[in-house]
């Protein structure tokens, strides 16, 4: 009963904390404004020294070098010496859909069963969650929340990271149905499997003929017309086989990634396939099936034991120097704030830093399919980017001094300057 209690009240000490940092979204834009003589970052590979970023309603009006400010009721920022890049993008990230690790309550991003693809994220995304204010902080303006668990997950939405409620927030609704491909489990030399190897390829097996059989009974339910009794699950899959809505499939070595693109053409589908941590094996394939790779994060062990233990730093450059779209993601919602700077990692691995900057930009927009509002800026795309003191794949220089979305002038204060200038304030020698 002690223990209870004490998880209580630790539960209870942690959302009080987490009660801080309350921060309105920012007012709809009402001024045209223009920023000038920033470098500019346009996220598609081209960089405009002095240049002039011209915004308003919300949308990007003009993008040059060395532009005039036009004349009239415009706002002017000089932004001399510094960058402006487009808003990051946090790839399939359950962020939003939890907060405190250690309290059950807060998490939502997982539901029971193997076949969930009638959940959809976005009506479990807490915009009132303090995680997305630390992140805005180093330029990350947009994320992809995504359930977790099962063999089909079910499907994300992109968002923008400073909204009343998941309707304000919501970019693109459904964007992409995720799965996981059914896998032989592999040892790597930590204990011994409970089974033998063949029952649990017999295992695998099932669970790919299940998958298959799935597939196919949704593929035939959405080409019958007006079903007489509805299948929430089967009407879910409709728009992945109509192509409104990608297909994610989350593959880790080469054998699974080649089973699970071959497996998705049988149904006319071009799937993203996330994990790829072998994907570097199988290069030619990917190019000729023109499959986006959701690569995790560089700062991982390598997949095999007998691995060079410097692939996870490579694994990006090596396919994005190849030619394929490559979406850099890390795992978790926390840590997402050290997505530029595992985007800077890459960059010290082979990869120049203007596409290095595409797989956190351009890219993930591409993947997600929000590319003609977002990933860039460019005339007529969403007014979503930041300005930063220098250069934001780097922490040592990534300060970020305004951010803008959808055209907003956003409060970049969150829950962990509050409690650095609470104790800094405190242990300030009196002068």
């Amino acid at each position: 009963m002690k223990t209870y209690l004490f998880s209580l009240a630790l539960s209870a000490s942690s959302l009080m904390c987490f009660a801080q940092a309350n921060i309105s979204p920012a007012k709809k834009q009402s001024k045209t404004i223009a920023i000038t003589g920033a470098t500019i970052h346009v996220g598609n590979g081209t960089i405009i020294e002095n240049g002039t970023l011209l915004f308003g309603n919300g949308k990007i009006i003009a993008v040059a070098a060395s532009g005039q400010v036009p004349q009239g009721d415009v706002l002017s920022i000089n932004a001399s010496g510094k960058h402006i890049y487009p808003g990051f993008i946090a790839a399939t990230t359950n962020l939003g859909l939890t907060e405190i690790e250690a309290v059950k309550a807060t998490l939502d991003f997982e539901e029971i069963g193997d076949y969930n693809s009638h959940i959809r994220s976005i009506v479990a995304y807490n915009t009132d969650s303090k995680v997305p204010a630390t992140l805005r902080s180093n330029g990350i303006l947009m994320a992809q929340p995504t359930p977790q668990g099962g063999v089909i997950s079910g499907s994300s939405s992109v968002v923008q990271l400073d909204a009343w409620n998941w309707e304000d927030a919501a970019l693109r609704k459904d964007d992409a149905m995720h799965m996981s491909w059914p896998a032989t489990p592999r040892f790597r030399g930590y204990g011994r499997p409970q089974l033998a190897p063949e029952i649990l390829a017999e295992r695998t097996q099932s669970a790919i003929n299940q998958l298959t059989s799935f597939f196919a009974e949704a593929k035939a339910y959405a080409e019958m017309g007006k079903p007489e009794v509805i299948n929430t699950r089967f009407e879910a899959m409709k728009p992945v086989f109509a192509g409104t809505e990608k297909l994610f499939i989350e593959a880790e070595s080469q054998k699974n990634i080649v089973a699970a693109v071959n497996f998705a053409k049988r149904f006319g589908i071009t799937p993203v396939i996330t994990g790829a941590a072998e994907a570097y094996l199988i290069i030619d394939f990917l190019k000729a099936n023109n499959i986006t790779v959701v690569v995790k994060q560089p700062h991982a062990l390598p997949n095999n034991n007998d691995d060079d233990v410097n692939m996870p730093y490579k694994n990006a450059a090596i396919l994005a120097n190849a030619g394929l779209n490559i979406v850099l993601s890390i795992d978790g919602y926390w840590q997402q704030r050290n997505l530029p700077f595992m985007a800077g990692t890459v960059t010290a691995w082979g990869l120049d830093k203007e596409k290095a900057l595409a797989t956190i930009t351009l890219n993930a927009a591409k993947a997600m399919g929000t590319d003609k509002t977002t990933g860039s800026i460019e005339v007529g795309k969403d007014a979503t980017f930041f300005i930063s003191a220098g250069d934001a794949l780097d922490m040592k220089t990534n300060k970020v001094e305004q951010a803008f979305i959808q055209g907003r002038d956003i409060n970049l204060d969150n829950l962990h300057k509050q409690l650095d200038k609470k104790f800094s304030d405190k242990y300030a020698v009196e002068k």
